[in-house]
């Protein structure tokens, strides 16, 4: 079953640096059909102005994934950790017990950015941060890993949740069918370009959750860029 939440449907919030839309309500005003799933709480698509960015503020008993799409991203937290990522570039935070961080715009152009969270398996556990650069070359014609809670999983960023973070860049006509590994919960977003998924058309932006599937035929009516989320 694929349940499609298109973007112009999506809930949003605009201020003066900030343009956001979200994938997952994250209120109860928000739209009554986008809600989590397992695990997987938000999905956050973020444009960030020049010079612009969220200050320094809190979280806990959260696994925190950042997908640069575009720009630069300045990252500073409580643990004494600073980091600059670029397109291509993953971030991993697990809050655990407590942790303070700032992040902003370090670059000349607008920076985009997925923002997804995760419940972790247990609340507390010591603050951690970490980053790591997966050239999209890397994963061109097949999804690849970034980051993972299961220990199976090698050379990815660590999570402390019940979930997969995948991605894959498709060239145009290519057609892939993807395994969904029993997961109970799957997302997908079209971060560039436009596909099908089992003959039903997704464009720029766009979100799916999926159900009750245990592969997916995915093809690329144009070159594009994919990122799934597998969450128990």
């Amino acid at each position: 079953m694929l349940s499609h939440r298109r973007w112009e449907s999506l809930d949003q919030a605009n201020r003066d640096w900030l343009h956001a839309r979200y994938h997952f309500s994250i209120d109860a005003a928000g739209h009554p059909e986008h809600q989590a799933l397992g695990s997987l709480i938000v999905w956050n698509d973020d444009e960030i102005a020049v010079g612009g960015g969220f200050p320094l503020h809190g979280h806990r008993d959260m696994e925190i994934v950042t997908y640069v799409r575009q720009g630069v991203l300045g990252h500073r937290d409580t643990l004494g950790s600073e980091g600059t990522l670029r397109a291509g570039d993953i971030q991993v935070m697990s809050a655990g017990r407590g942790i303070r961080h700032a992040e902003f715009n370090q670059g000349e152009v607008p920076l985009k950015l997925y923002q997804i969270w995760m419940l972790p398996r247990q609340s507390g556990g010591e603050p951690r941060w970490g980053t790591r650069s997966f050239p999209k070359g890397d994963r061109s014609g097949a999804f690849a890993v970034l980051a993972s809670g299961f220990a199976g999983d090698q050379g990815v960023l660590e999570i402390r949740a019940e979930a997969r973070v995948l991605g894959a860049t498709l060239p145009a006509r290519m057609k892939i069918r993807q395994q969904l590994d029993s997961f109970p919960y799957v997302y997908l977003v079209v971060a560039s370009g436009r596909i099908e998924i089992d003959g039903e058309p997704m464009g720029p932006l766009d979100g799916v959750a999926i159900s009750g599937a245990a592969a997916i035929e995915i093809s690329a009516s144009e070159d594009s860029e994919l990122v799934l989320v597998e969450a128990g």
